[in-house]
Order: C-alpha cells, then sequence, then structure tokens
C-alpha cells in the first residue's frame, strides 16, 4: 500500500525562477511541484482547443491502443512514426468485446502526441515562453530542446494504468538530460488517478532502455535496480499546477475509476548539448527540427 505523506510544494513565481529551496527540493527529490505555474483560464482554453481537435477525430480503421503494461503499442507504425505529428491513441478499456467502441470517442482517447507542440498554435504557444525558459535555466539546462508532448486524457471509469517507469528509460540521451514538465489541465486526485513518485528515487540510476535493435524496438535491462511503491508519495496537482519530473524518477499513477477525468498536459525537454542516439523510439524528419522556450 502506497503513503500519502505529504510532499513539498511551492506557490511559482511570477518569472518562472527558483528560489534556492525549491532548487534544493528539486535536487533532493528529483520532482518539484510549482502550483499556480499556468492560470486557470489558459488550462480551460487549452482543454476547450483539444475537444475541437476530438471533434474533427475520425478514428476510421485506426486503433491504436496505448497500454504501458504490455507495451504493444509499440509495434504498431501509427506509434512508431508518431514523432513528429499529431496522432490519437485509445484507452485499453475503450472497446468491447465485438470491437466497438463502449463510449463516445471523445471519452475514449487516452492521449494525443506527441508532437502539437510544434504542429498546433494553441499547443505550441502554452509550450513556450520566457518563464518556461527560466524554469528551464535555473535546473541546469544549457540548450533546453522541446521533443515530445503528449495531452494526457484518464478518461474518467476506464482511465488506464501507469505502471512505474523512468522517462529517460524512452527518452535517453548521453548524458542523461530528460525532464518532464507535467501540466495539470484538471485538478489531479487520489480519487482521479493523480501521480505517484519515489522521492530520490532519480538517484539510483536508470533501470531500463527502450531502443530499436535493427527494426524492432526492445526493452534493454541496464541495471537489477528494484522499486518499491510503498515509497511512493502522492503528487496531488490542482489545476494550473507544473509538476517537474527528472528522467530517473520512478514515478506511476492508477487506474482512473471515478466519474471525474484527469486531464494533463507534459513536454519532454532534452539539453541539445546533449548526443540523441538514433537507435531512440522517438525520431523526426529533418524539416522538423527541435526547438526551445524561446522559438
Amino acid at each position: 500500500m502506497t503513503n500519502s505523506k505529504a510532499t513539498r510544494r511551492f506557490d511559482a513565481n511570477p518569472d518562472g525562477r527558483l528560489s534556492a529551496e525549491m532548487r534544493a527540493a528539486w535536487d533532493e527529490d528529483g520532482f518539484l511541484i510549482l502550483d499556480k505555474f499556468k492560470d486557470t483560464q489558459e488550462c480551460d482554453g487549452l482543454a476547450a482547443h483539444v475537444q475541437t481537435m476530438l471533434a474533427d477525430f475520425e478514428p476510421g480503421e485506426i486503433a491504436s491502443i496505448f497500454n504501458t503494461g504490455d507495451q504493444s503499442h509499440t509495434a504498431d507504425d501509427y506509434f512508431q512514426t508518431s514523432g513528429d505529428k499529431i496522432r490519437f491513441f485509445f484507452e485499453p478499456e475503450a472497446f468491447g468485446y465485438d470491437g466497438e467502441l463502449r463510449q463516445p470517442k471523445e471519452l475514449s482517447i487516452n492521449k494525443i502526441g506527441h508532437a502539437m507542440h510544434d504542429l498546433d498554435d494553441a499547443f505550441r504557444g502554452f509550450s513556450r515562453g520566457a518563464k518556461l525558459a527560466n524554469l528551464a535555466g535555473d535546473i541546469g539546462f544549457q540548450d533546453p530542446k522541446l521533443l515530445q508532448s503528449m495531452y494526457i486524457f484518464k478518461q474518467p471509469r476506464i482511465g488506464g494504468v501507469v505502471d512505474i517507469h523512468q522517462d529517460s528509460t524512452f527518452l535517453y540521451t548521453e548524458p542523461l538530460s530528460c525532464v518532464g514538465f507535467w501540466f495539470a489541465i484538471e485538478d489531479a486526485t487520489l480519487e482521479n488517478g493523480a501521480m505517484w513518485a519515489i522521492p530520490g528515487g532519480h538517484k539510483g540510476g536508470l533501470k531500463e532502455r527502450f531502443q530499436y535493435q535493427g527494426d524492432t524496438l526492445k526493452m534493454n535491462q541496464l541495471s537489477p535496480i528494484e522499486w518499491n511503491e510503498s515509497d511512493g508519495v502522492l503528487l496531488e496537482a490542482p489545476k494550473g499546477t507544473l509538476v517537474l519530473l527528472h528522467g530517473s524518477l520512478p514515478h506511476w499513477s492508477a487506474p482512473n475509476r471515478s466519474n471525474k477525468s484527469r486531464q494533463a498536459y507534459t513536454c519532454h525537454v532534452i539539453d541539445g548539448a546533449a548526443t540523441y542516439p538514433e537507435t531512440n523510439w522517438l525520431r523526426r524528419t529533418p524539416d522538423l527540427p527541435l526547438t526551445g522556450f524561446n522559438s
């Protein structure tokens, strides 16, 4: 059973800068909770825009299901080629035994990914700005580059589990540099599937690496690390909160069985000063180069 002891949290500074106490919490915990980073109206605006995207989405024969348990989605060309596109992925429980959706499509999508921050004006604006650039500099980025974006729905009653993992497993650089910028678009609570993390777990190194071996994506073990979820703390996040997640931080979330969604937006950032191996799963064409927070 995971515990629910209090986590350190701070009100974001207007310019995004970190105080010495904030920086110490980031270094020690591997996560940082910054409340009121985004205005709630800005969050509502992004959520409304996403609804128009869902209305325009016609699944057709596409039914890529995002499942962090068996990683079955990673065999789909639709997923493998999504690094520089905007694509829609369904919840594992969205379909009935007859293969038909059990509820409307807008209540069936697990996430949208993975390049909205470059291809969609609303996401481009939400993902950038001086405030975020200042924050990135204060946590040590020399040349921050926005690599991946995901809009995560955590749908009511069928929102899927996200198994314990480290983001650098999937977005690997040499040296490691990945950081997740996770924005609460709606309140994230224990009831609707807020994240959990193991404080200080980022100091134990990287357990696995997900990469191409030839034409096949495989998970390779790097270390025999064992994580105990009972060491986790709950990262509840009111709307507008930004949670920073170190790429080596073990974190996860439970299924959402409530009648409330838990929408969030994540942008993963790497350092342009680091090497991004060609064997990583996420690939982009040369005509869509990575850019930073001020681009």
